[in-house]
């Protein structure tokens, strides 16, 4: 059955039998033995099978398996035993990455089967993202444990994981991703600009997470109407005050990268910090601080511009990255994050925020930090230019 035949199927299938229809496809026309879908879970350390009920499958590390390792290769990766060949997949859409597909043969697919079975795999996570708002059933998968209600409710606001264009590639992670409160990211790409809005939220539980939730839908609004970057801001800070008065207020960073020259435009209202790391060159990047969003209402914001390079890489972290106190009372800081940032330098942008934050877990477990901690990786590879695989 070719591709396009599979692609229709999928389309017609029932959002909660995606995986029931490919595995009747692959298994009859294919001669496939067993297919299994693995999503990556919050934490984007494990890779848990898709089930009828959730929690009922054990996880698949990531770390030193074949599917973890096409995960994070975005590569088709096969494992042998003495009878089988199993192929995993990478499932992924518009960078996106969403997990594995796991088809195992009698005997190793030749290269056409494999190109195939990536663009079934294509097609899968498309429907994926469709089904999400019909069943449960795929989100559900991705937990290997139950998510506090402000967790839930900040997931949910997320655009995506990853998202990667010739001109940029994009990388968030939240932590502790099964009980994150109050910090988030949003972006959205034109053919002229990217913007980009992170937020650093204050307190903890459902209370953090509503205030993000009002401060991330105002921006989004405010960008959906087509205002300029300083505007967004300021409609947010209105937004925000108008609700609560002053009492609770947001700090965040907004930011517009023109696709066509690389000129980055900033709206800095306290959080997160910015580093950029150039030519190999890790370093802080400061701006003005202006008044946090919501504080007073009436506040006037200012951009300001930093000039991107191609090859350039932006990484923003929130204080509870910054802030994190090690075992002897040490804070992470600028050293930590230069070291992190650069030793990262060779990870694709949608690695790099999973990869400083096991660089921050030891450190957060023995210091007893609890904060959010929140990691975004931008890279900018210039206008026409084709974004590096993985």
């Amino acid at each position: 059955m070719k591709t396009t035949a599979v692609d229709r199927l999928l389309r017609e299938a029932a959002p909660h039998e995606l995986l029931a229809v490919l595995r009747a496809v692959l298994t009859a026309g294919w001669d496939a033995q067993a297919v299994e879908l693995l999503l990556a879970d919050y934490g984007m350390t494990e890779l848990q099978p898709v089930a009828d009920l959730p929690y009922s499958r054990d996880p698949v590390p990531v770390r030193g398996t074949a599917p973890g390792v096409a995960f994070t290769g975005q590569q088709v990766r096969f494992e042998k035993t003495a009878s089988t060949v199993t192929a995993h997949v990478p499932v992924s859409v518009r960078g996106d990455r969403l997990g594995v597909l796991a088809v195992t043969f009698a005997t190793a697919p030749d290269p056409a089967v494999q190109l195939e079975l990536s663009r079934i795999a294509g097609a899968l996570a498309h429907e994926l993202l469709v089904a999400g708002r019909d069943t449960d059933l795929y989100l559900q998968a991705r937990r290997t444990s139950r998510l506090t209600l402000a967790a839930e409710m900040q997931w949910q606001l997320l655009p995506g994981r990853s998202c990667t264009r010739p001109e940029f590639a994009l990388g968030g992670q939240l932590e502790p991703a099964y009980a994150v409160h109050g910090d988030s990211f949003d972006w959205s790409a034109t053919a002229r600009s990217l913007t980009v809005t992170l937020v650093n939220g204050t307190g903890h539980g459902v209370d953090a997470a509503m205030v993000t939730h009002l401060a991330v839908n105002a921006m989004r609004n405010a960008r959906r109407a087509g205002v300029p970057l300083t505007a967004q801001a300021e409609l947010t800070d209105q937004a925000l005050h108008g609700h609560y008065d002053g009492r609770e207020y947001v700090t965040a960073l907004l930011l517009q990268l023109d696709l066509a020259t690389g000129a980055l435009d900033v709206v800095d209202t306290g959080s997160p910090r910015v580093w950029l790391l150039r030519d190999g060159d890790a370093r802080r990047v400061s701006f003005d601080e202006q008044l946090p969003l919501g504080a007073f209402g009436d506040t006037d914001y200012l951009t300001q511009r930093l000039q991107a390079r191609p090859g350039d890489r932006l990484v923003f972290v929130s204080d509870g990255v910054y802030d994190v106190m090690g075992p002897t009372g040490d804070l992470y800081g600028d050293a930590g994050l230069a070291r992190a940032v650069t030793d990262t330098a060779e990870l694709p942008a949608a690695q790099v925020p999973g990869a400083v934050l096991a660089d921050l877990a030891l450190r957060r477990a023995a210091g007893g930090t609890t904060d959010d901690a929140m990691v975004v990786c931008l890279d900018w590879f210039g206008p026409g230019a084709s974004a590096p695989a993985g």
